[in-house]
């Protein structure tokens, strides 16, 4: 089979690439053609196909009024992408689109690509972009479903995109253009990496029967752990250091409760966070800095448990899935997809609760070694039932199979 992948970014940016890059090695291992289709940057992994890639689009750049203007077009419909997409569907001739991340650099107007040519073709909601215009559901601190109600101009009143009303504005059209168009009717299945985004895109009005869950994987063996003298002596945030991740609640739990906290990442709020230890003479916390390879898989392997605040609808969170493959315990936020993640491997707060986390900190320091014995085991378990490459294989082939069919093929 003939697979069109597509993905704004071809490089390793986040959790969304990190699928991206491990289901084509996956597809590539099964004897499938991926064929690709992104943005150009000096970081991305060489592709067959970068011709046909569109330039760069720097949207966060100091740039001149008229390049603004430029770039709100191309955030609302790009002529490149669709021009460039379609020479690529024309020459490679491909059995199925698989979308990712493609709004904004790519823009939605490849779907008309894909309608043109009756083309088969599934989307992973990475994200909420499809029901929420700033694609996260959470604007200054806080969840927000305004726009349930269908009427989109809230992203504007709010200044949901980057507290600004005219990028907001931008994204306003930008959705209010493609649900006159029906561009979203291209998608013939949406996959959704956790059951809460699927019954969330149902909530905002998408039909049940074009909604699919299939967890996220990893391609990775189950890794070497090696010892540490620290070893299950602390807990562990490893991640992006940003407002929406609950880092700042974590830190705050933490100096009510007689325990280490190792922090790994990178983000806007290091620098706060730096400020707010320091001050506070907070000994019990470690920031580690970004950290990757043997070196992570031994920091995360190692820890008491694994801990995921977040405070905004997370969806299959990587973290989570490697925590799991290490049989690491998981104390989660009870908020989006996380409550997935965590039966009986751990245990979960309500989101921003200094005191609940607090709490799970403290019960965690009082468990029997059988019982946290058996958490470890759980969290393996639920490994190995969920977020092998095999099984993730085989769903997404059946719906490859159902898109096809849907198409006549």
């Amino acid at each position: 089979m003939k697979i069109l992948m597509v993905n704004k970014f071809f490089y390793i940016k986040g959790g969304s690439e990190t699928y991206y890059f491990a289901l084509k090695r996956k597809l590539e291992k099964e004897g499938h053609i991926v064929i690709d289709f992104s943005m150009k940057d000096k970081k991305n992994f060489e592709s067959k196909y970068a011709d046909y890639f569109v330039d760069n689009v720097d949207y966060s750049g100091s740039t001149s009024l008229i390049n603004k203007l430029k770039m709100g077009i191309n955030i609302i419909y790009s002529q490149e992408a669709k021009r460039k997409f379609e020479e690529l569907v024309i020459k490679t001739k491909p059995d199925i689109v698989h979308l990712h991340i493609f709004q904004h650099q790519l823009s939605p107007s490849i779907l008309d690509v894909c309608k043109k040519y009756n083309l088969p073709t599934v989307y992973t909601a990475h994200d909420l972009k499809m029901v929420c215009l700033n694609y996260k559901m959470m604007h200054h601190g806080h969840v927000c479903e305004d726009c349930k109600d269908g009427h989109m101009y809230h992203c504007a009143l709010n200044k949901c995109v980057k507290d600004s009303f005219s990028k907001s504005c931008i994204n306003t059209v930008e959705g209010y253009l493609h649900k006159w168009r029906k561009s979203y009717d291209a998608i013939d299945y949406i996959i959704t990496p956790s059951e809460f985004y699927k019954t969330k895109f149902e909530e905002f009005g998408v039909q049940p029967n074009r909604l699919v869950h299939i967890p996220n994987f990893l391609d990775r063996e189950v890794p070497t752990v090696n010892d540490r003298e620290d070893q299950e002596k602390y807990y562990l945030y490893f991640g992006r250091l940003s407002e929406e991740k609950g880092i700042l609640t974590l830190i705050k739990a933490i100096e009510n409760v007689n325990a280490n906290l190792y922090i790994v990442g990178s983000g806007p709020l290091k620098g706060e966070i730096e400020r707010y230890i320091s001050s506070r003479e907070l000994y019990n916390i470690k920031l580690l800095g970004f950290k990757s390879g043997q070196e992570l898989i031994d920091i995360v392997g190692n820890a008491r448990a694994v801990v995921l605040p977040s405070e905004w609808y997370e969806n299959g969170p990587y973290s989570a899935i490697e925590a799991l493959q290490v049989g690491r315990p998981i104390i989660g936020a009870n908020i989006g997809g996380i409550p997935e993640l965590v039966r009986k491997n751990g245990e979960l707060f309500t989101s921003g609760c200094i005191e609940e986390l607090s709490g799970c900190i403290n019960k965690f320091e009082k468990i029997s070694r059988a019982r946290y014995d058996q958490m470890k085991k759980d969290s393996f378990d639920m490994f190995e039932e969920c977020y092998t490459p095999n099984g993730h294989y085989d769903k997404l082939m059946k719906i490859y199979e159902k898109a096809q069919r849907k198409h006549g093929e």
